[in-house]
């Protein structure tokens, strides 16, 4: 059987013997009009007035949106929410587009355009939230003994309205919600506990859970207590196209699409692999070798205890992450790494991605890289072997495994072998 997988800008085929386990998302059509799909959900959303009256007699909006790493349709998104507020009597002068950077460089020039159009680049302020400007934030409460510090632009605004995608993250369970506002507008201080040796460590803290996940409950709290109005989620196909859009109040419209997405991205397997075939999910989020983790680690989760996995990604921007690759090659494996970074006084950038890499690797026996973009002295502190020829490799592997399963989207789809929980019925993958 021949799958593809996204690697950059460009797609590579691979040949699968038979039997072999594909883990694909369920198909989803396209919207024919996504701008008009956008209008219904804001006029008709989940556990909330429609935008347009909501917006009524606010004097100061902020309108919270992903960054370059996400692929969210923004400018599908923007023009006709824009629009609502507008008819409100909410002029542009009165709003702010809040770029959610986390602890991400932010988005300048041509990149700010391609984010939000040309229009709305030009008329209105568009603003990257700072996570390292302290000036910048103001402390709302406290988590576990570590302060709750969110962008001030964000606070003074009396509607706040959050934008995003909705799709499985190794943290939060799923991505979208309240996660714009925490991590996505919080500080450094503040992530020094979101993104602490212990949260990262706990069994809860991965890709679709959210009951008792200490991550999302931590999202949900900052949300509370930084206030949010309304927000407006996309959902999207393997071609990154978006196929509903989830708006409304919190937590009901993110519940609600995130059950939709785990009806059509989460399949159970009845056993591990022996071998494991992912990506980094294609351009834009396989831009750096940093965010092509959460590749392997959907990967770690179906694959055998000494298994290989076999990493397809583009990377066209390098590693992505100089003290990533430093954090990673620095330590003996992942026992030195928690005896250092578990003593929160030690805490530093990216401890967090170094983390679960290691603790997927921990699991992994091997990890072989299949990427045009990088060398072989850029891998060389990951612990892992880059391959020149993907198919070539592949066939010598099944020579040598017998179960092979292959995740062609990466990241957008979770495979399960346990029988836990789950928001919806299972989704089972059969032969």
């Amino acid at each position: 059987m021949k799958i593809v997988l996204p690697c950059g800008h460009e797609e590579v085929p691979l040949v699968l013997p038979e039997g072999a386990d594909i883990l694909e998302p369920r198909a989803m059509p396209a919207l024919d009009d996504p701008e008009g799909s956008v209008t219904a959900a804001l006029n008709n959303p989940i556990e909330a007035l429609p935008l347009v009256e909501l917006a009524k007699g606010r004097k100061r909006a902020c309108v919270v949106i992903s960054d370059v790493t996400r692929p969210v349709p923004n400018r599908v998104i923007l023009p006709p929410l824009l629009r609502a507020l507008d008819s409100a009597g909410t002029g542009r002068s009165r709003i702010t587009i809040l770029i959610a950077t986390g602890t991400h460089r932010p988005n300048v020039g041509q990149e700010l355009v391609s984010l939000v159009g040309e229009d709305i680049a030009a008329t209105y302020p568009v603003v990257n939230h700072d996570c390292h400007n302290k000036d910048a934030h103001r402390r709302i409460g406290e988590l576990g003994g570590a302060p709750i510090e969110i962008n001030s632009v964000y606070l003074d605004a009396d509607l706040k309205i959050l934008t995003g995608l909705i799709e499985p993250h190794p943290y939060a369970g799923y991505s979208g919600g309240a996660k714009s506002i925490l991590p996505g507008l919080s500080s450094l201080e503040t992530m020094k506990f979101m993104h602490s040796f212990k949260m990262i460590a706990h069994p809860r803290v991965t890709n679709c859970t959210i009951e008792e996940n200490p991550f999302y409950e931590a999202t949900m709290k900052a949300a509370h207590l930084a206030g949010a109005d309304f927000m407006v989620n996309a959902l999207i196909n393997k071609k990154k196209e978006p196929v509903c859009f989830a708006a409304g109040g919190l937590p009901g419209a993110h519940l609600a699409g995130c059950r939709r997405v785990e009806e059509t991205s989460v399949i159970r397997l009845d056993k591990p692999a022996d071998l494991v075939i992912t990506s980094g999910g294609g351009a834009p989020m396989d831009a750096t070798f940093y965010q092509c983790g959460k590749g392997v680690l959907v990967a770690k989760d179906i694959c055998r205890p000494g298994g290989t996995v076999v990493l397809v990604c583009g990377c066209a921007s390098g590693i992505g992450s100089e003290t990533y690759a430093e954090l990673v090659a620095a330590c003996g494996g992942p026992e030195d790494f928690a005896c250092k970074y578990s003593d929160p006084r030690n805490f530093v950038m990216d401890q967090w991605a170094a983390q679960s890499y290691l603790q997927a690797l921990r699991r992994i026996g091997r990890v072989l890289v299949y990427s045009p973009s990088l060398t072989e002295d850029q891998l060389k502190p990951f612990g892992v072997q880059k391959i020149y020829h993907l198919q070539e490799e592949v066939n010598r592997l099944l020579l040598e495994y017998p179960h092979v399963a292959a995740l062609p989207q990466g990241p957008y789809v979770v495979g399960l072998v346990d029988q836990g929980p789950s928001l919806v019925g299972e989704n089972r993958l059969r032969r």
